[in-house]
């Protein structure tokens, strides 16, 4: 029997594996198995050159639990006295305080390249057996036993067949590793795809009202998964059957692609689009790393693009270490040539569906929408393939390429700067009224109801030469595309000053939300009254809501215009009735404002070309009581018109109207809407 000192210039080693190597201990069983894996495959390599000429038979992997144990066994190379000395005993590295010292942030990134895959086994065990026998003829069997310090033992054993059992005494804080529910959750995980057979105890049948093991071993991987197969080897049926195993709860994916390349790096895969209409961060992380059919992570950032993390399926990498660490992907050259691979592949598959069967995706087009626009906004190589198939839909929900929207729109749409006017609308039926009023100028307008339609809007107008978006409910028809200067008799300024005084004193108080009242010639047979939202100012408030550094516009209030059209006929009846009823009562206070203005103008004009200093102290108090008592008549003049129009049941129905189109109607003010409407009928 030899007895000895692992090679390690530190006794630092042990408590490094125990609380650095790895961020998640249940990866030991993961690193085991894997082992397990590489020996068989390499056994199998042997044979095939005719280095081993024994009988291969059963390759399966063996996990067994019991009480205090788990036991992994294969019947791959083995190893002979002289390997575990130079593979177990010789850890490959020296200076482990300097290691401890420059991994202690970021252990992971270091276990690949120092090949201590096997000593995480000493996360969960106190004591580790290796009984092991070479496959070479002749060869001695081995046991190798330590109990987590430096030192181990190594003597000769009997073992009947070639191979390795690596037998784990389990941790008393470890113990949650000793049930079968836990490792055959973490086999499932890891190894689920493995290369070669992995057993974990036997399968079990139910009999006399209780679950009993049958002679079958109880295999947890399929060694052939779909992306090792070509694709000529493969039916629709059997990529979603992989997509029903992979997500069990999903719905059917939109479709799929296929990966695989050799070269400039290994790279093989099914990506599948999922069904997605909102919530992106709900969908992340359904993409799941592996490398040699051996789970990584389902943490694909890095990996693959951002928009692209939207993605379900599977990627298979050796290029990856399966010890990936972020810094690692930030860093690594491969992993950036794989992201910019996936892109252009996944853009060729989109065009490729988009010209070859335009009707299936446009048919698909509404679940798509979200996850093409993600990336168009994020990665610049993608918008400039995707401006070639992402599609525009319009309110009567007919499809059309940006090229395509450009050309039918041109002609109408074309505003007196030579700016192209996109309308769009966020909502079909509370917009109806506006829609309607643009369809009957012939506009078309689009829908954009989708969570990423925001900044779309505004990365479109950069992009698209002389163009702009504006919400049909944003202004008045007359003035959504100006094509030229204004034409049309517009109501003398007292008489709009007398209509807005009218109007709103009794628009509705509403927190946070701020009308402003203008009258316009929009033609007899428009609307009364029109509720607007300034495109700029509504555009910030709803980035606000997705962008983190315009929250100051979130707070700001809602800012919205109430149009009085003068040309119709009830809007000039409120002003006859206005005028007529407040006259008597408006002739001193109007008169009195008069004298002051002139008196005002009086002073302003004897001030012209003087310096303050030479300003006289008492015109200066006067022109300061001027402006209270002109202040002091004006609020008088609102207070006597906003009388009369308390008591005017047709300004309050008009408002009311105008605010229930715009679903602002509610409570007590829609209560009361419906007892004056009763009334006035």
């Amino acid at each position: 029997m030899q007895k000895g000192n692992i090679g390690v210039t530190t006794e630092n080693i042990f408590p490094i594996i125990k609380k650095f190597l790895y961020s998640d201990h249940e990866i030991f069983l993961r690193e085991l198995v894997s082992n397990a894996v590489d020996a068989t495959q390499k056994l199998k390599t042997y044979a095939s050159k005719g280095e081993f000429k024994g009988e291969m038979g059963n390759l399966t992997i063996h996990v067994k639990v019991d009480k205090e144990t788990i036991t992994i066994s294969d019947r791959g190379i083995g190893l002979t006295a002289e390997e575990i000395e130079k593979y177990i005993n010789q850890i490959a590295f020296s200076g482990a305080n300097d290691f401890l010292e420059k991994y202690k942030d970021d252990a992971n990134a270091i276990i690949g390249h120092f090949g201590l895959g096997f000593y995480s086994a000493f996360m969960v065990a106190k004591k580790v057996e290796i009984v092991t026998k070479s496959y070479k003829e002749g060869a001695q069997a081995v046991k190798w036993t330590c109990d987590g310090s430096p030192e181990f033992t190594l003597e000769e054993t009997e073992k009947a067949d070639r191979g390795t059992d690596i037998i784990l005494y389990i941790d008393d804080d470890c113990k949650e590793f000793l049930e079968e529910s836990r490792i055959q959750g973490l086999l499932n995980k890891y190894c689920r795809f493995l290369a070669v057979p992995v057993a974990f105890g036997k399968k079990k049948e139910w009999k006399d009202g209780k679950q009993v093991e049958t002679e079958e071993d109880n295999l947890i991987n399929d060694t052939c998964p779909i992306w090792t197969k070509k694709p000529s080897e493969l039916q629709d049926e059997d990529y979603k059957k992989f997509y029903r195993d992979l997500y069990p709860m999903s719905d059917e994916p939109l479709f799929w692609i296929h990966l695989n390349v050799d070269y400039p790096f290994n790279l093989t895969g099914v990506l599948y689009f999922p069904k997605i209409k909102s919530n992106i961060d709900l969908q992340k992380n359904k993409i799941q790393l592996y490398c040699n059919q051996v789970y990584v992570t389902d943490s694909v950032e890095g990996i693959v693009p951002d928009f692209l993390t939207l993605l379900h399926g599977v990627i298979d990498s050796p290029d990856i270490p399966l010890n990936v660490s972020r810094s690692y992907l930030q860093s690594d050259s491969n992993v950036k040539k794989i992201s910019t691979y996936i892109t252009k592949k996944v853009a060729d598959r989109l065009q490729s569906i988009f010209k070859n069967d335009r009707n299936e995706f446009e048919s698909k087009w509404d679940d798509l929408k979200i996850f093409i626009n993600y990336g168009m906004l994020t990665q610049e190589d993608f918008y400039e393939k995707a401006n070639k198939f992402a599609l525009l839909k319009d309110t009567d929900g007919k499809y059309y390429t940006f090229e395509e929207y450009q050309t039918l729109i041109k002609d109408n749409q074309t505003d007196k700067e030579g700016n192209l006017i996109y309308l769009y609308a966020t909502n079909k039926d509370d917009q109806y009224t506006y829609i309607d009023s643009a369809k009957n100028k012939g506009y078309n307008v689009l829908i954009m109801d989708g969570q990423l339609d925001v900044p779309m809007i505004n990365m479109l107008e950069q992009k698209l030469e002389k163009s702009r978006f504006t919400r049909v409910d944003s202004d008045v028809i007359d003035r959504l595309i100006v094509k030229e200067e204004q034409k049309g008799e517009e109501l003398a300024a007292d008489k709009c000053e007398m209509l807005a005084t009218v109007f709103k004193g009794q628009l509705p108080k509403v927190q946070k939300t701020e009308f402003h009242v203008e009258t316009q010639a929009m033609g007899e047979t428009a609307a009364p009254i029109i509720i607007t939202q300034a495109e700029y100012m509504r555009r910030m408030k709803e980035m606000a809501s997705i962008q983190p550094g315009m929250s100051f516009y979130g707070e700001m209030p809602d800012m919205f215009n109430l149009v009085l059209n003068s040309d119709h006929k009830l809007i000039k009846q409120v002003l006859e009735n206005a005028e007529s009823s407040c006259s008597e009562q408006l002739v001193p206070v109007e008169s009195e404002i008069a004298m002051l203005k002139l008196r005002q103008s009086e002073l302003h004009k004897a001030h012209e070309g003087k310096k303050d200093e030479e300003i006289p102290t008492s015109e200066k108090d006067e022109l300061n009581n001027i402006d209270k008592k002109l202040e002091e008549q004006k609020n008088q003049k609102d207070s006597i018109i906003s009388a009369y129009a308390a008591g005017n049941k047709v300004v309050h129905q008009l408002i009311d109207l105008a605010l229930l189109q715009n679903n602002m109607l509610k409570g007590e003010a829609l209560t009361n809407f419906v007892k004056r409407s009763i009334e006035m009928i």
